[in-house]
């Protein structure tokens, strides 16, 4: 596979690079890793987010040339990274007439195949990894804003090498990467130390809306619309929220609720190892992994929490 993707690259010279929306550190490390790789190959390359760029990754080089729309040219390639379904890039991307093939690289177990070339993994612990195998195979010498910005996705989708995804590959990734000049507590600075006050003000809303099973094995956050107007904050900053539930000893499954739009919630699982919650999130027309994925549930919370509940114990129960 990595052979016909080096091919593709270096027959064309117009790429456009995508992600999925409410881009995580994944989806933007591995996209802004890409693009710098394919510059310094002398490529002409396009970055386009449905969202912006959470302003805790904006430590980031290239991320000032992030665009909001899809410039009205031809492509030669559109790369989508991190996106399980097609859909998630953003209609921009998806309806775009200009692009001429699209590549998909992706480690999810949930996905769709959209690509003329389809680079998927769900035994790599990021997208990250992914990029890192690219660029390594194609002979050419990282630089430091590349491994930058992979660092940064292996280590933000591994929870900080916390999570059942860091695999023996993922320490030996970030290992190299380091060698590069990455100043590990430079990252962690960034990412953890270097909170907006907003943040912590929403996270004290947020919970005051714990709620912890019976049996204490589940256990579940919720964000609404109001709560980021009287904080004065946006959906950006919940990122990592659906973490202190699951931090809860004896919980199996931790779930987010997070409030889109009237009526619509967006539903966060994250299992410890016995749960499947890409299954759980299939249920709803969503995915992920085994230990995170995520869907949409339509209604108010107390209908959202009443149906998603249920298909958790259910899945408990199994």
């Amino acid at each position: 596979m990595i052979p016909a993707l080096l091919d593709a690259i270096e027959k064309n010279h117009t790429f456009l690079v995508t992600t999925h929306e409410n881009p995580d550190g994944d989806a933007v490390g591995s996209s802004l890793g890409l693009a710098s790789f394919l510059r310094n190959a002398g490529k002409e390359v396009t970055i386009h987010f449905k969202d912006p760029v959470p302003d805790l990754y904006r430590f980031l080089p290239l991320t000032d040339q992030v665009l909001d729309t899809v410039p009205d040219r031809p492509y030669d390639i559109c790369f989508v990274l991190d996106v399980g379904e097609f859909r998630r890039a953003g209609e921009a991307v998806t309806t775009c007439r200009t692009i001429g093939s699209f590549i998909n690289i992706d480690h999810h177990i949930t996905r769709d195949l959209f690509g003329a070339i389809n680079y998927i993994d769900s035994a790599a612990a990021a997208t990250g990894v992914l990029i890192y195998r690219i660029i390594k195979a194609s002979g050419q010498t990282l630089d430091y804003d590349t491994a930058l910005c992979l660092y940064t996705a292996v280590l933000t989708d591994t929870g900080s090498f916390r999570y059942s995804n860091a695999n023996p590959e993922a320490f030996t990734v970030a290992g190299d990467l380091v060698g590069y000049g990455i100043n590990a507590w430079f990252v962690s600075e960034h990412l953890y130390e270097s909170q907006p006050a907003g943040r912590l003000k929403l996270l004290a809303e947020a919970l005051a809306t714990l709620i912890i099973s019976p049996r204490g094995d589940v256990a579940s956050l919720t964000v609404t619309l109001d709560m980021y107007e009287r904080t004065g904050t946006s959906a950006e900053l919940t990122d990592g929220f659906v973490n202190y539930p699951r931090s809860i000893r004896g919980v199996e499954v931790a779930i987010f609720f997070r409030e889109i739009k009237p009526c619509l919630f967006k539903v966060g699982f994250r299992s410890k190892g016995g749960v499947n919650v890409s299954a759980l999130a299939e249920l709803f027309c969503g995915g992920g992994h085994h230990n995170a994925a995520g869907c949409n549930v339509e209604g108010s919370i107390e209908e959202v929490r009443k149906t998603v509940l249920s298909r958790v114990y259910e899945a408990l129960a199994a």
